[in-house]
Formats: structure tokens, C-alpha cells, sequence
């Protein structure tokens, strides 16, 4: 009777392992940061899978990560998750710089505006950014280095405001700011991981900014999207977000 309970409890200790291990295995989880809620996905530095969507066989946009998740499925591929890669314009094409399979389709966004007609939309706030793919790896630069040098990118999206250069906060983020929503980035990180992140509550610029600086160990942080835009595909987790007006556009996911 001893030897069978020890078998039995040992059986329960390599199953409740094993349960452990799936779980850490799974790119993306639930964090806490000084009372906030978020998710976040990881993707270690080689992983192949990475990539950007944006329009389908047909030529139309995704729009949905379910579309996405279907297509590739036919493809005999599955999306572990996705996220909404920047904004975007009515018709789902992206505001700023898109490159897939190394192919610029949207050229970089320059434009600029003084914000005498109100505030300034966070696309153009400085310094903006493109998060982008190439042989190094994983990188975020200002939008202006990044057209100084040109990489070779496998895949690139433009988006502002930076939240985190070179280790250092945006200046212009403001302690204790009111302008609180729900926020998306993505960040470069010790180690060349890369980290997007879901806000599940609603937070400020300068909060998101030190998630990243300061909890993920990121050094360039670049956000993405907020408000009711932001959206998380995970089925791990049981999340299948919708946009409030009818979609994404550019869509980052992990292919398997």
C-alpha cells in the first residue's frame, strides 16, 4: 500500500509539473504593475515566427484576428496570438511606414503638426517610431534614424509616440497625467526578447512608459494603439478581441 501511494503521488507531482510548465510555456500572461492590469506576450529573440499582416489573398484587409487565424489555418499554420500592430485609417490601411516580406506597401508618415487646432494626435507626438525586423533582430528606432539608415527590415510598422529611447522615458509624458485609457505597445528587451503588452485597465503614457522601462527590462518601447482599439487574440487565454468601429488594420502575430 506504501509503494502505491508513493507511485500515486509521485504520478501527481510530474502531472502538476508538467501542467506548471504549459503554462510558463505560454507566451502570454497576466502581470500587475503598481496596481494596473496587463497582459504580456513574449517572444524570445529567435523566434522565426514573428510577423505582420495586414491584407488577405483577395486583397482586402484582415480586419479580424479570426480572419487571420482561419487563413492561416488553411495554410496548416496557427496563430498563438496577435495584437493591433499602430493605427490605422477608415479604410484599415496603415497611417504610417508598413513593410512585410520586405516590401514597403505604405511609405513613412512625415507629416507634422503644431497642435494649434488642439491637441496633438499621439501618431505625431515626438519622437515617433517604427518597431521593424531585420538580420539583428528585433529593433525600434525614431522614425527619422530609422529613414537615416535604412534597414534592410523584414517587416516594419510605423507608429508614436516612443515611450521608452535608449533607456530613458519619453520627457514628454507627464507624472500623474489624467489622460488614462487602455494602451498597447510593443518594447526591445534585455536579453533581445520582445514584449507587447495589453493594458486591461486604463493608464497614462508615463505609467505604460515605466512598465516597460522599468518592469520588463525594455530599453526602446514603442505604443502602438489605445482606447477601445486595442485588442489581444489568445486562445490560450480566451481572447478574441473586436475593434469598436468595425476591425484592425495592421496586425502583429506569432505563427506557428
Amino acid at each position: 500500500m506504501t509503494s502505491f501511494k508513493h507511485a500515486l503521488l509521485a504520478a501527481l507531482t510530474l502531472l502538476a509539473a508538467a501542467g506548471s510548465v504549459k503554462a510558463q510555456a505560454e507566451p502570454c500572461q497576466p502581470q500587475s504593475f503598481e496596481g494596473a492590469d496587463y497582459i504580456v506576450c513574449t517572444v524570445a529573440p529567435d523566434k522565426a515566427g514573428l510577423r505582420l499582416f495586414w491584407k488577405g489573398a483577395d486583397g482586402e484587409p484582415y480586419r479580424y484576428f479570426s480572419s487571420l487565424a482561419e487563413a492561416l489555418q488553411a495554410e496548416g499554420r496557427r496563430l498563438v496570438f496577435a495584437v493591433n500592430a499602430g493605427m490605422y485609417r477608415q479604410d484599415f490601411s496603415p497611417l504610417g511606414l508598413y513593410v512585410e516580406n520586405g516590401k514597403e506597401l505604405k511609405p513613412a508618415n512625415t507629416a507634422k503638426t503644431d497642435g494649434s487646432a488642439g491637441p496633438v494626435p499621439n501618431f505625431y507626438k515626438k519622437p515617433n517610431g517604427v518597431f521593424f525586423l531585420d538580420e539583428a533582430g528585433a529593433r525600434i528606432l525614431p522614425t527619422a534614424e530609422f529613414l537615416k539608415r535604412r534597414p534592410a527590415a523584414r517587416f516594419a510598422t510605423q507608429s508614436g509616440p516612443m515611450l521608452v529611447v535608449s533607456g530613458k522615458l519619453n520627457p514628454i509624458f507627464i507624472p500623474g497625467s489624467t489622460d488614462r485609457t487602455r494602451r498597447n505597445g510593443v518594447g526591445t528587451c534585455v536579453g533581445g526578447t520582445v514584449r507587447f503588452v495589453i493594458s486591461e485597465d486604463s493608464v497614462n503614457f508615463y505609467d505604460f512608459a515605466r512598465l516597460f522601462r522599468d518592469q520588463l527590462q525594455c530599453r526602446d518601447a514603442l505604443f502602438l494603439d489605445g482606447g477601445r482599439g486595442v485588442g489581444l487574440y489568445d486562445p490560450a487565454l480566451g481572447r478574441n478581441d473586436r475593434s469598436w468601429h468595425g476591425g484592425y488594420g495592421p496586425i502583429l502575430g506569432l505563427v506557428e
